[in-house]
């Protein structure tokens, strides 16, 4: 019977967190999840009683993002020696079926190909503060409905061959693209207004510890202050975004494999990843989910 695995990485973000838990540690085990603590958080710790916890030191070091990458590079290629399948990524981001397959992601890689790397259809979770009131209580999909396609987080993240995984999770040196049509990968950054600016908050705090600047740094603007602007407006601007009828995410996995390509001469492979100023509403079968 195969064996899967996920992986993450976290530093003090307890609303994410909870929510990574609820879903893979329901789903697969909290022995077979793995987590980096860094800064060997107690709350951390306390929160994720059961898995499997890798204390790192905390220290701010600039070009972090490279540093946190290649430890988790090193760590999902270690446990492919004793899982079938790795899923790995940030904590607010979560590999998801569609509910119309009849199957959720346990069930369809228990029965999946082994040594291929599957790259699911990245879809950000929008709070449309116009729309939306209901706290998250639990659940974020019921409370939440809207997604815009999000091809930046259309991420190689399901490995079950040895490979190399590029920064930021975006690219490995896996030459074929295998995109299954109910699979997603679901990016939580803005999923609620009040938990964004706590995240935020954490993340200006983080980028001005390491006492560099935004090259230096080697990750997103918007991890420092002076580049975030105004919480509110980037949730207002969600509400201009053009609404799709139905749900058919077939013409971006389309696009996926129309311009997939070496990415240079990096060994990596990748495809182009366009802005959509387009959002869909999630069919109610996705309530519950996660």
């Amino acid at each position: 019977m195969p064996e899967i695995a996920v992986v993450t990485m976290v530093r003090d973000d307890a609303f994410f967190l909870d929510i990574w838990l609820r879903y893979y540690g329901e789903m697969f085990g909290r022995e077979n999840c793995y987590i980096v603590n860094h800064g060997r958080g107690e709350d951390v710790a306390a929160q994720a009683e059961g898995c499997n916890l890798i204390g790192i030191p905390g220290i701010h070091h600039k070009n972090f993002d490279m540093k946190r990458w290649r430890l988790l590079n090193n760590l999902v290629m270690g446990l492919r020696s004793y899982y079938d399948y790795v899923v790995v990524g940030d904590v607010d981001e979560l590999v998801v079926m569609d509910p119309a397959s009849g199957q959720d992601l346990r069930a369809f890689l228990m029965r999946a190909p082994p040594r291929r790397v599957l790259t699911p259809v990245g879809l950000e979770v929008i709070h449309r503060i116009d729309l939306e009131d209901r706290p998250i209580m639990g659940t974020v999909l019921g409370p939440r409905r809207h997604v815009r396609p999000a091809p930046h987080y259309s991420k190689p993240c399901v490995i079950s061959a040895g490979t190399k995984i590029a920064r930021g999770g975006h690219f490995t040196e896996f030459d074929k693209l295998i995109t299954p049509d109910p699979l997603y990968l679901f990016h939580l950054k803005f999923c609620d207004a009040a938990a964004y600016s706590r995240a935020m908050d954490h993340r200006n705090a983080v980028s001005a510890a390491t006492g560099v600047g935004i090259r230096e740094a080697a990750i997103g603007r918007h991890w420092f202050a002076e580049e975030r602007g105004e919480d509110r407006a980037v949730f207002d601007t969600f509400a201009g975004l053009e609404m799709q009828d139905g749900f058919d995410l077939d013409p971006i996995r389309q696009n996926m494999h129309r311009t997939w390509r070496p990415r240079g001469d990096t060994g990596f492979w990748q495809f182009d990843r366009p802005d959509y100023d387009i959002q869909y509403l999630l069919p109610e079968r996705f309530d519950g989910v996660f």
